[in-house]
């Protein structure tokens, strides 16, 4: 059997920040992963090159039942300390628009920096290694795993969700808190296309690979962003943000025409330009088959001073308010995040750790902390990771 101070289950974003941050402090740190290769969510996100956190990062840009949980950690490790570290390491960065940093690069630029400072350390980093069981004992904790018995005071679960699993998500840290007595907030996709079955599908078809700058309301929430039109139904970073606010029967709004109001720009191009045919104004504003299809899908296109009052209202109402009911989503097979998980309500806020089983600790997206799209999980991880590593 071997005994370290801290065992880390789970070598990603903010498993490796706390890993790091921990032996910083003189603590011996063990972090174990049962996949082949550490940060393959870090590897794999922002398109390959890793929106690593949001110039806004702030509380209100997370979704938990219990709000206030995650103010401390991120007061404590903000979005500035994070960039720190990046020009330290001579990573270059850019903004892409809404506070959202890129690497210029790759992601590995990023995952390399924070492999690098557990080097520094002595993070004594093991993959393809497995957790079967984990026990309280009267010093701390006893783990069998695939490199033997491990026993440690302190315990950190940096398992992630269970979105993406081709990427090894599992339900592990779940598990784990369940079994120390923990609440397990029911989980679910979040950050996620929906996708389309009635008659809506073929036109998501027709328009697949089309993006259009839209502002997209559900349960009081609203993003202005792109959607995207697929084979499957509807994409792009609106759509991934109001659907965590999702639940399966309710409707979503869609308003094309951000900019303008729909009834007010419609009788204005009915007074300016009455020969002018709906499809060809519409063509102004929207690629040119977007426009055909939408015009035919809800209206036959005719010239505009042929539309009465009424039709004109109901017009306005579709490319304003366009209400949409997906069938659901595409699910953990493409989530970012998962909305849900461990109840923050039996952890401190402050130290991360269960108030249920002293010296164990959960960070990152295994608790019921989830972040809106553009770099806020990325802040979570490191925060939480960060706030847990002062005190294991």
């Amino acid at each position: 059997m071997r005994s370290t101070d801290v065992v880390i289950i789970g070598a990603g974003a903010a498993g490796l920040m706390c890993a790091f941050s921990a032996a910083a402090r003189g603590r011996q740190v063990l972090l174990i992963d049962h996949a082949n290769k550490a940060g393959k969510k870090i590897l794999m996100s922002g398109g390959g090159r890793c929106n690593f956190t949001n110039l806004y990062a702030e509380p209100a840009n997370f979704l938990s039942q219990n709000p206030h949980f995650c103010k401390s950690a991120l007061a404590r490790y903000t979005q500035w300390d994070f960039i720190a570290m990046v020009a330290k390491h001579g990573v270059p960065y850019h903004e892409k628009k809404l506070g959202q940093l890129f690497c210029d690069n790759k992601s590995s630029d990023i995952l390399e920096m924070l492999l690098d400072e557990c080097r520094q350390v002595n993070v004594d980093l093991r993959l393809d290694t497995s957790v079967q069981t984990v026990e309280k004992t009267d010093a701390g904790y006893l783990l069998d795993t695939s490199m033997g018995q491990v026993a440690c005071q302190s315990v950190v679960v940096a398992t992630g969700g269970l979105s993406i699993p081709t990427l090894g998500a599992t339900g592990f840290g779940y598990q784990i808190a369940r079994q120390f007595g923990h609440e397990v907030l029911a989980t679910r996709a979040g950050l996620v296309p929906f996708t389309i079955t009635d008659q809506l599908k073929e036109l998501c078809t027709e328009l697949s690979g089309t993006s259009v700058d839209c502002l997209v309301s559900c349960n009081d929430q609203s993003f202005r962003e792109n959607i995207l039109f697929t084979h499957r139904g509807l994409s792009g970073p609106a759509i991934l943000q109001i659907s965590s606010f999702w639940h399966p029967g309710d409707a979503v709004e869609i308003n094309l025409l951000p900019d303008h109001d729909a009834l007010d720009w419609l009788q204005q191009q009915q007074a300016e330009r009455p020969n002018s045919e709906l499809k060809t104004l519409l063509g102004e504003l929207f690629t040119k088959k977007m426009a055909n299809l939408l015009a035919d899908h809800w209206f036959a296109s005719k010239p505009m001073k042929q539309y009465t009052p009424a039709e004109l209202r109901e017009l306005a109402e579709k490319l304003g308010a366009w209400q949409v009911v997906p069938a659901g989503t595409e699910g953990y097979r493409t989530a970012e995040v998962t909305l849900g998980g461990v109840d923050t309500r039996e952890v401190s806020s402050k130290t991360l750790e269960s108030l249920k089983s002293p010296g164990l600790y959960f960070v990152g997206e295994v608790l019921d902390v989830s972040g809106h799209l553009g770099g806020f999980n990325f802040q979570w991880a490191w925060a939480s990771g960060y706030a847990a590593a002062q005190f294991v």
